[in-house]
């Protein structure tokens, strides 16, 4: 039966293991782990909470009875007491000492800032893979030259490699803010309804120190190194600000790349993996449409714009704390992850499977190269005692000339025949070939490409050996 909405991200974008990471298997079997962590430190700290009650829960971290839950939710209106009580039900022995002054946003909140943080490691090695194809990429096309644009008009030349690394410095760029947030990040931890630590203050009799050494087991037993340092009932919810800002910059990268490579598959230049039965287009037999490239921009596009979603939220929250935010947070957070995480698979099945065209390369600098070459004629030509000033002025109309009989007739581009053929320029086919030779146009395209790869990309790719080699399929 499919007679209701399936979620496109995970129909056909992202990877399992993203899904993974927010599926309700992990969702509330980390619920479980966090009241585990809970209990065992307030049993480490003195409270009366026996083995037989740890062990109980620890029996019971992943048979999650999900209709037993959903029933008592229907009758609650409280997802969490719902869980606490089809918890209890499989722990009977512990059921009394299950959440013991918690509020909801000890399991809820905690639960998010775990999830993201597996869901950001997810991604650093996505976009490591990214870095990684690139490299390849770069490093063999580092000396193919190819017509570059400003304003998508024809510029200098450069090479694909120079190009390449153009997207490469950004991933970089992204990496370096993404392992930012993750040094950054920090568990809620347990500090009440309103963040004051009352209730626990209340549980351990006033003593403050073991309130405080409470959020440290937790943290710990958690993987973290600490938690917030203050909070109202939730933690700050610029911290997912951040992490959207992460998925943002991603998204912003993922999305010019593949936009450039799409201006490129226009031009015959590039093509994107392209399976035997694949098919192009249902009217146009013939069509070989950049359809991972234009779905890189669309699924970028939305991460963008989930950006300003979670600044909203961060800006309206009351005071110790407001529940409009958790509707919005259960679509927005997973789905921004999900999406780049599609965009960063695609763009690596793109960048190691795609192919480039020389041969088409050369033809595009052919029909560009005589008037690119005007300067280097011009001073070819002073050298022979050629009067700068004339030489200049007869180019320009030789140059003119040649753009009408291209735009206008949509001839070939005659100009170097022009100046052949006039006397003023002492030219030889020899000379002129010596004048267009390519390499003298590209600069230092091959030798920055170079430089930039070894100072920077290889060293981060180095650092990061254990995370290269992921699968990059694409669902549909």
């Amino acid at each position: 039966m499919k007679d209701i909405y399936e979620n496109p991200l995970c129909a056909r974008y992202a990877s399992h293991e993203m899904q993974h990471i927010f599926s309700p298997d992990f969702k509330f079997s980390t619920w479980r782990k966090l009241w585990i962590a809970l209990a065992e430190s307030e049993k480490e700290l003195g409270l009366d909470i026996t083995d037989a009650q740890l062990d109980e829960m620890r029996a019971h971290i992943y048979d999650i009875d999900y209709a037993k839950a959903a029933d008592y939710e229907k009758r609650l209106r409280h997802d969490v007491m719902a869980h606490i009580r089809t918890y209890g039900d499989a722990c009977p022995t512990a059921k009394g000492i299950i959440h013991l002054g918690a509020t909801s946003c000890y399991v809820g909140d905690n639960t998010d800032i775990i999830q993201m943080r597996e869901a950001l490691l997810r991604i650093r090695t996505l976009l490591v893979n990214a870095i990684g194809a690139l490299t390849d990429f770069a490093e063999a096309n580092k000396d193919m030259p190819t017509l570059a644009y400003t304003h998508f008009q024809a510029a200098q030349p450069t090479t694909v490699g120079k190009r390449a690394c153009l997207w490469l410095q950004d991933c970089l760029m992204d990496l370096d803010r993404l392992e930012f947030e993750l040094d950054h990040l920090k568990l809620l931890g347990c500090k009440g309804t309103t963040g004051t630590g009352a209730s626990f203050l209340e549980l351990f009799n006033g003593d403050g120190e073991k309130v405080i050494e409470l959020e440290k087991k937790i943290a710990g037993k958690m993987g973290f190194a600490a938690c917030m340092p203050v909070s109202g009932q939730t933690y700050s919810r610029k911290v997912d600000a951040f992490m959207l800002n992460v998925l943002g910059g991603i998204a912003q990268s993922m999305y010019k790349m593949a936009q450039d490579l799409r201006l490129m598959a226009h031009m015959k230049e590039f093509d994107e993996p392209f399976e035997a039965e694949q098919v192009g287009s249902s009217a146009m037999a013939y069509k070989r449409n950049p359809m991972r490239c234009e779905r890189v921009c669309s699924l970028s596009r939305y991460v963008i714009n989930a950006v300003r979603n979670t600044a909203d939220t961060a800006a309206a929250q009351w005071l110790e704390r407001t529940l409009d935010d958790s509707a919005n947070r259960r679509i927005s957070l997973p789905e921004a992850f999900l999406a780049t995480d599609g965009a960063l698979t695609l763009v690596i099945n793109v960048i190691r499977g795609g192919r480039v065209y020389p041969k088409v390369m050369e033809k595009h600098l052919g029909e560009e190269m005589p008037f690119m070459a005007t300067e280097n004629i011009l001073m070819h030509a002073v050298t022979l005692g050629g009067d700068r000033q004339e030489l200049h002025e007869a180019i320009r109309q030789h140059a003119q000339a040649a753009a009408v009989k291209v735009k206008l007739e949509g001839g070939e581009n005659d100009l170097l025949d022009r100046l052949l053929a006039d006397p003023a320029f002492h030219l030889t086919q020899a000379d002129l070939e010596k004048v267009l030779d390519v390499r003298k146009f590209v600069g230092l395209a091959p030798e920055q490409t170079e430089t930039f790869l070894n100072t920077y990309a290889r060293p981060v790719l180095k650092k990061y050996a254990a995370e290269l080699g992921v699968e990059a399929e694409t669902n549909v």
